[in-house]
């Protein structure tokens, strides 16, 4: 069984060590396709790194990823438990991973731009020559095992905004279930987006996240409050005022920052 560790050493990956292009360094893209043409049994690409690096041109190659990122002298050990199954892994990415360069910066809390992207729309924002959106998506993770989350319910479709801005909150529930056959964690992340203010708000904020480990076909409820802090913002003018605004709110919860399932909540 054949374990490929590629990456970048730590002196190009620190303070003044910037690089033009972020794939990986010299030949080890042409080592994983060469040894993954051989034929001989292939598990998994470890990579070793201190930023997001672009995988396009071999993650196909690859039976498995596993990012260790820079992880110190223990850092074999917690790459054998998890290879081996001893430790059924559950971190998520704090970064989003480019396909190309060429889309940097990108991450999950961006603004709106005038023509956001729709497939059946020829003249939005979008890359001609690459799928939208990242290679992995901030929050992104996988398991050794399957979890299903339900859309958001709201205790309430709607609050006032002087009842938030007097402490009062709405609470957020989903149900996560897993549906493997091992047991696992999972980090069920909440995020908002008010489409309509009178500062333009990122298409996703996160606003919780909670760590459920749950066994083969078990469930559980998880519960999330949102507030004031979570649905105001800071005004740019002067004065930089916290301000609650009237509207309807889009509220999202899912395994990372594409989150599909969606509830709507009005502030009036």
């Amino acid at each position: 069984m054949t374990v490929v560790v590629v990456g970048e050493p730590s002196a190009i990956s620190g303070e003044a060590s910037s690089r033009s292009q972020l794939g990986l360094p010299r030949a080890q893209a042409e080592l994983i396709a060469a040894i993954a043409k051989v034929g001989k049994p292939f598990a998994v690409v470890v990579v070793v790194g201190g930023r997001p690096l672009t995988v396009g041109d071999w993650l196909a190659s690859a039976p498995a990823v596993l990012m260790a990122w820079h992880p110190g002298i223990e850092g074999g050990s917690a790459v054998a438990d998890v290879l081996f199954g001893t430790v059924n892994p559950w971190g998520k990415l704090p970064a989003s991973f480019p396909r190309a360069v060429g889309q940097i910066p990108i991450h999950y809390n961006h603004e709106n731009t005038g023509r956001p992207y729709r497939a059946d729309e020829k003249y939005t924002s979008k890359y001609l020559d690459l799928p939208p959106g990242p290679q992995f998506p901030f929050g992104h993770g996988l398991s050794y095992t399957t979890f299903e989350i339900t859309p958001p319910r709201l205790g309430a479709d709607q609050i006032g905004a002087d009842a938030l801005r007097a402490g009062d909150t709405v609470e957020v529930t989903t149900t996560l279930r897993n549906t493997g056959d091992r047991p696992g964690d999972e980090v069920v992340q909440l995020y908002v987006h008010d489409p309509v203010a009178s500062i333009v708000q990122p298409v996703r904020r996160l606003r919780g996240f909670s760590r459920v480990r749950l066994d083969p076909g078990q469930s559980r409820t998880v519960r999330f409050s949102l507030g004031a802090d979570d649905l105001g913002f800071w005004t740019n003018d002067s004065a930089g005022r916290f301000v609650v605004e009237p509207g309807t709110i889009e509220v999202y919860v899912g395994g990372d920052s594409t989150a599909r399932g969606k509830a709507l909540l009005r502030v009036t």
